[in-house]
C-alpha cells in the first residue's frame, strides 16, 4: 500500500531536481540540499521496512524447541584428533544399519578447549530407547567391526574429555537445511544467571529477527533438558568464514533500523544486554569434516 506514495513522493523529488539543476547560482547549495533529502528518504525506508521484516521473521521462527537431541564436545587424547574423527566416520554405517539418523558434527577452529562438536537427533526418549529401537541398535553393532563395547574403549583412548547435553531445539529438518550447504560454523553456548533463562532465549530470538531483517542467516537454539550444565546454545551454518563475517559490509543505517525493530537500542547495544542474563558464555568457530 506505501508503494504508490514512495513512488510519487520520489517523482516529486526528481522534478525538484530537474528544477534546481537550472538555478547555477545556487548549485552547490542545492546539491547538498538533495543530497540530504535523499539520505533522509532512505533512512525513513530503512525505518518503515526493516520493522515489518523483523517482525515477521520473528513470527517465522519456529516454536518452542520439542525435537530432542544428545549434543557432545570431545577433546582429543594429544596426536589422536584424526583417530577419533576416523572412529565417527566409522561408525557412521552403524547408525545408518540401526535406522538412527547420522549425526551433524564439526571441528573447532578457535574458540573453546573442546576438537569435536556432534549432535545426534533422537526426536524423544520414548521414541529412541524405545525396545525395538534399542535391539535394533545393539545388533547394528554387533554386525560391525566394533561392537558398542568395544567402540567405547576406542572412544576413550582417542579422547581426553568429554561432555553431553540434552537438549530441545528445532524440527530435524530444519536442521538438515541448515547443514546442508553448510561448511562453517559458530556455536555461542551460555549459563544463564539465576531467573534469567526466559528472557536469554528470547534475547537469542531478538537476535535471529535482527540477523534475518539483514538477510543473514539465523542462529538455531537449542535448550537444556539434561546434562552438562549450559542452559542454551545457538548453532550458526555458513558457507564460510566470509559469509559469516559479511554483516560488516552492511549499511550502518540498515543495522540501527534492524537492531531498533528487534527489540535493541542500538546494534552495538546488543553484547552488552545479553551479558546482563548469563554468567558465562563460550564462543567455538569451526569447520565441517570432509
Amino acid at each position: 500500500m506505501s508503494s504508490p506514495f514512495f513512488i510519487g513522493m520520489l517523482s516529486s523529488h526528481a522534478s525538484r531536481k530537474t528544477h534546481s539543476e537550472t538555478t547555477p547560482e545556487k548549485g552547490g547549495l542545492m546539491r547538498f540540499h538533495k543530497k540530504g533529502i535523499l539520505t533522509s528518504w532512505i533512512c525513513l525506508l530503512f525505518l518503515i521496512f526493516i520493522p515489518l521484516a523483523a517482525a515477521d521473521e520473528l513470527a517465522s521462527q519456529p516454536a518452542e524447541p520439542s525435537y530432542l537431541y544428545k549434543a557432545t564436545f570431545v577433546r582429543g587424547a594429544p596426536g589422536k584428533l584424526l583417530d577419533l574423527i576416523d572412529l565417527y566416520k566409522n561408525r557412521m554405517a552403524v547408525y545408518d544399519a540401526a535406522g538412527d539418523e547420522r549425526p551433524f558434527w564439526w571441528r573447532h577452529t578457535q574458540g573453546d578447549q573442546w576438537d569435536l562438536m556432534l549432535l545426534f537427533p533422537m526426536e524423544s526418549y520414548s521414541e529412541y530407547y524405545s525396545p525395538e529401537r534399542v535391539k535394533k541398535r545393539r545388533q547394528a553393532a554387533g554386525n560391525s567391526s566394533l561392537s558398542a563395547e568395544a567402540f567405547d574403549r576406542e572412544f576413550k583412548a582417542c579422547s581426553s574429555w568429554h561432555e553431553d547435553i540434552f537438549v530441545l531445539g528445532p524440527p530435524l529438518e530444519k536442521v538438515k537445511t541448515e547443514f546442508k550447504d553448510s561448511a562453517y560454523y559458530h556455536i555461542e553456548i551460555f549459563i544463564a544467571l539465576p531467573g534469567k533463562h526466559e528472557e536469554l532465549h528470547r534475547e537469542r530470538q531478538m537476535e535471529n529477527a535482527y540477523q534475518m531483517a539483514l538477510g543473514r542467516p539465523w542462529n538455531m537454539i537449542f535448550v537444556r533438558d539434561q546434562g552438562a550444565a549450559w542452559d542454551i546454545f545457538t548453532l550458526g551454518c555458513y558457507r564460510n568464514l566470509k559469509h559469516w563475517a559479511e554483516s560488516e559490509d552492511i549499511p550502518r543505517e540498515k543495522r540501527e533500523a534492524a537492531a531498533r525493530a528487534a527489540g535493541f537500542e542500538s546494534p552495538a547495544a546488543i553484547g552488552p544486554y545479553m551479558r546482563t542474563l548469563i554468567l558465562m558464555h563460550r564462543d567455538t568457530m569451526g569447520v565441517a569434516i570432509k
